[in-house]
């Protein structure tokens, strides 16, 4: 069993050697940046070895060719590798954007935009984040989205036409402030 285990965690440890980063900086909260680090330290020391061992156990029972448990076991092994990679390659390339105390009268990436929709006048208030940290539950929208892009830059009093599959919305910039996340 041990020779197993060695074996996995050979396997596993040249799974994956892809480029990591590189890309263009990508803006990101503090917090955000840290959930991505979380999940990568949890992947990585609790989630990896527990598939190693899985592994190993299936390995153990035998005939690997109709063996469901070794099979399930691989699959999760290569969903976490890519993971990892991902998880890699976003925090290489994260621009941390400290948002704490900042003031500034147009729309940049951390302010909390409060808007009225023109039509139906409805009060609607978003901030924006990273892509990674975009959660419409919280009414948070990435800075890369439609209306996070139609945003940015606007000051109070600002209208912003936002084009979606179904119409052109158009929002009143009412209110431009900084919190917290």
């Amino acid at each position: 069993m041990a020779a197993c285990l060695e074996h996995a965690a050979a396997t596993l440890e040249t799974t994956v050697h892809g480029d990591v980063g590189g890309g263009m900086p990508t803006p990101i909260t503090r917090k955000g940046y840290e959930a991505l680090k979380a999940e990568l330290d949890r992947l990585h020391k609790v989630e990896r070895p527990r598939v190693i061992e899985a592994i190993a156990e299936a390995r153990a029972h035998g005939d690997l060719s109709e063996n469901a448990e070794y099979d399930a076991a691989k699959e999760r092994q290569g969903f976490i590798e890519a993971r990892l990679a991902e998880l890699k390659g976003k925090l290489a390339d994260a621009r941390i954007i400290d948002i704490a105390g900042r003031v500034s009268e147009t729309v940049v990436f951390g302010a909390t935009v409060v808007l009225i929709e023109q039509e139906a006048q409805e009060k609607k208030q978003y901030t924006l984040v990273g892509q990674d940290e975009a959660d419409l539950k919280y009414s948070r929208i990435s800075v890369q989205s439609p209306v996070g892009r139609a945003l940015i830059g606007k000051r109070v009093g600002d209208v912003v036409e936002v084009t979606t599959p179904a119409k052109v919305v158009e929002y009143e910039v009412m209110e431009i402030r900084f919190e917290e996340l």
